[in-house]
């Protein structure tokens, strides 16, 4: 039995291996799986990766079948999903759930609530989380099916194939904007992250913004992706996110107002150009009328 199955054509006269490496994209490490606990066809044939492939040729590789972690729960904690194919689930996550399991968070995650539906619709597979999202951030969560997909989608980040909006709401006006300010480890914290000289690289967009009273709504793309920047980058102004505690934010909201508004990408198995969107929320809603 086998898990995920990936159908290709070759174009050239080439190695199979370099075809399935260059061609597929298939991770080294992916291959070496394939060839132990999977199997290569070529027009139907079983052939090992030393075979030439010809133009014409159909080649399928069936990737070996893939099992959770052994200690990872399924949850019943429903899903809001907003786009679903053979390849990838996309959910709104609400705030309030961690992505993943932690030590503080061993259960009740968006992760362990992913995995109790994919047995539910009777997928077998690990959890594969394309993008993360801190605990009180709700909104878009991309998790490929198959860690084929995952890999993927992760050559796709790095060559900013997949880009992310979100909405923050801070007090004040903060006007359209790029921060360019280095984001460290606070001393005193092993979670605080502060704008330092000897931090790592981080940009950061405010594309839009429109006021609500005494409140603004930001629009925010990131150019890298370091742990808390748009929040820290935010205090650095001088305008943390509204409800954000750790970073100096009123409490008019019980959790940081930081919202995934959308993912868009080119789909790395269809091709297709995609924008997966989260409705803002209904606490965000209550702020802004």
């Amino acid at each position: 039995m086998y898990g995920f199955t990936l159908h290709r054509v070759a174009e050239t006269n080439v190695p199979l291996r370099d075809f399935l490496m260059i061609d597929c994209g298939i991770s080294r490490k992916m291959l070496t799986q394939v060839k132990h606990g999977g199997l290569i066809l070529v027009n139907g044939e079983p052939r090992t990766v030393r075979y030439d492939v010809l133009p014409g040729d159909a080649v399928t590789v069936h990737f070996p079948i893939e099992r959770p972690a052994a200690a990872m729960v399924r949850s019943s904690r429903p899903l809001n999903v907003l786009y679903e194919d053979d390849y990838l689930l996309a959910v709104d996550k609400p705030p309030g759930i961690a992505t993943i399991p932690s030590r503080l968070h061993p259960t009740d995650t968006l992760a362990n609530a992913v995995l109790g539906y994919y047995e539910r619709i009777g997928l077998s597979s690990a959890i594969h989380v394309i993008n993360r999202l801190d605990r009180d951030t709700s909104g878009v969560v991309l998790f490929a099916k198959y860690a084929y997909v995952h890999h993927r989608f992760s050559e796709l980040q790095k060559s900013g194939g997949l880009t992310r909006k979100y909405v923050a709401l801070v007090e004040g006006v903060v006007e359209p904007q790029t921060i360019d300010a280095p984001i460290g480890r606070a001393e005193h914290s092993i979670m605080e992250r502060i704008v330092t000289e000897d931090g790592q690289h981080a940009v950061t967009h405010v594309r839009q913004t429109v006021s609500y009273g005494d409140v603004s709504a930001l629009t925010i793309q990131l150019e890298t992706g370091r742990t808390h920047q748009i929040r820290v980058h935010l205090r650095h102004l001088g305008h943390p996110l509204i409800g954000d505690t750790m970073y100096g934010g009123d409490t008019r909201l019980p959790r940081h107002a930081l919202h995934s508004l959308d993912a868009t990408f080119r789909h790395p198995l269809t091709g297709e150009r995609l924008t997966v969107t989260a409705p803002i929320p209904d606490d965000f809603q209550q702020l802004l009328t």
